[in-house]
């Protein structure tokens, strides 16, 4: 049992020092700990020998796993309802080119330049077509930008392109069988239900020490993310999908957002991006790194080549629409999901789903370096007094007729 202490006392400490490199470096607190956990597996792997950061056993990968559920429940949670009908065609639009570009461009490139066989090129596909929700709400909430439609605005097309990837990964490899059903007619009654039912307990036993909305809202997402599982879907599609019919309960309850927040920043994402840099094989990298290169630059350039005149045509210009466009291209949670399910179900090998991860976690590091050292639209940061010229959505959400 001590050797569990001393693991969890080592990803903390390298939590922390991803926290303290964020602030030397000024860049997000996630993307430091993706780079963390990979140059900490490549330095204390040969030093500790074997797998030292064990971030395969059953605990890490639930605290990890329980991690990427919660954080995207709250990244569900900040869609605004005005919000989201206000800007549903821009959020489709936005969301379902950055998902049908890449998927094509990055099955054609395995397919015709790596070889791959065309169920892989299609998994290929899926897995590198998304968006991480996960990566995306992390910035939005470090800088700011969750609060103003900008950054709203940038989360509802988030989970458009991740919807469009769970279809699609389903579609072409998962089997539709009763558990489909049990769980989609299970979901319709649960979400018609459950902005009156949260409502009602919150109402007559919230507000407590006990902190029974805590406890509410994980037992929601922990039932319907393993009633997910047992039907062949994922555990995070609930869980945006939970935070989405909520958002107008408790997505506008501050302190409980905030309390969920402490909880999600400070334990479980440390371990869910840690682990997912632990992730990258640094050695298939540089035994085939031309592999790497072409399935990163097949998801950059078809994202980018049909994100950039999307999003300017719905009015973002300058670094607003560029931001918006390189946040659109990052990629982990479903991603990576997708990759394990080949690797799982014998669509790709080992070597290909170390491509694909290592591509997956290329594209949420890379991207949001870019976007946040040479494109932030700093005029957007709530707080800051706007200059002639300068464009609204930076305002707080309130007015959406401007």
């Amino acid at each position: 049992m001590d050797r569990v202490w001393f693991v969890a006392a080592l990803w903390l400490l390298l939590a922390l020092v991803a926290v303290l490199a964020a602030n030397w470096l000024r860049i997000s607190t996630a993307l430091s700990e993706i780079v963390v956990g990979t140059v900490a597996q490549l330095v204390i792997g040969p030093l500790a020998g074997g797998n030292a950061l064990n971030a395969r056993t059953e605990w890490i990968t639930f605290l990890a796993g329980t991690g990427a559920i919660v954080l995207t429940f709250l990244a569900g949670a900040e869609l605004d309802p005005e919000v989201f009908r206000a800007k549903w065609k821009e959020s489709s639009a936005v969301g379902l080119i950055g998902f049908i570009c890449p998927f094509f461009g990055a099955a054609v490139v395995a397919r015709y330049v790596l070889g791959w066989e065309w169920r892989a090129s299609w998994l290929a596909g899926v897995a590198l077509s998304t968006t991480s929700v996960a990566v995306v709400y992390a910035v939005m909430l470090e800088l700011g930008f969750n609060q103003t439609r900008y950054g709203k605005a940038i989360l509802a097309a988030c989970f458009i392109n991740d919807l469009g990837t769970v279809i699609a990964l389903g579609l072409i490899f998962s089997p539709f069988t009763i558990k489909t059903i049990v769980f989609l007619v299970a979901s319709l009654v649960l979400f018609l239900l459950l902005p009156f039912v949260t409502t009602w307990i919150f109402d007559r036993y919230g507000g407590r020490v006990s902190e029974l909305e805590t406890k509410y809202i994980l037992f929601l997402l922990f039932g319907m993310g393993g009633l997910a599982v047992w039907s062949g879907s994922e555990a995070v599609l609930p869980a945006y999908l939970i935070g989405m019919v909520l958002a107008g309960t408790v997505g506008k309850d501050h302190f409980l957002i905030r309390r969920l927040r402490t909880l999600t920043f400070g334990l479980l994402t440390p371990f869910y991006f840690i682990r997912a840099g632990s992730f990258v094989s640094v050695s298939a990298l540089v035994a085939a790194p031309l592999a790497f290169v072409a399935l990163f630059f097949a998801k950059m350039i078809s994202k980018l080549l049909g994100l950039l005149p999307t999003v300017r045509a719905f009015g973002y210009s300058g670094h607003d629409g560029i931001y918006y466009s390189l946040m659109m291209s990052t990629g982990l949670t479903f991603g990576t999901i997708s990759a394990l399910f080949g690797l799982n179900h014998g669509i790709i090998g080992q070597t290909q789903y170390s491509h694909l991860v290592a591509t997956v976690i290329g594209s949420a590091v890379i991207p949001t370096a870019i976007a946040n050292a040479r494109f932030m639209p700093r005029h957007l940061l709530p707080g800051r007094e706007p200059e002639p010229g300068d464009s609204v959505y930076g305002e707080p959400v309130g007015d959406l007729d401007t």
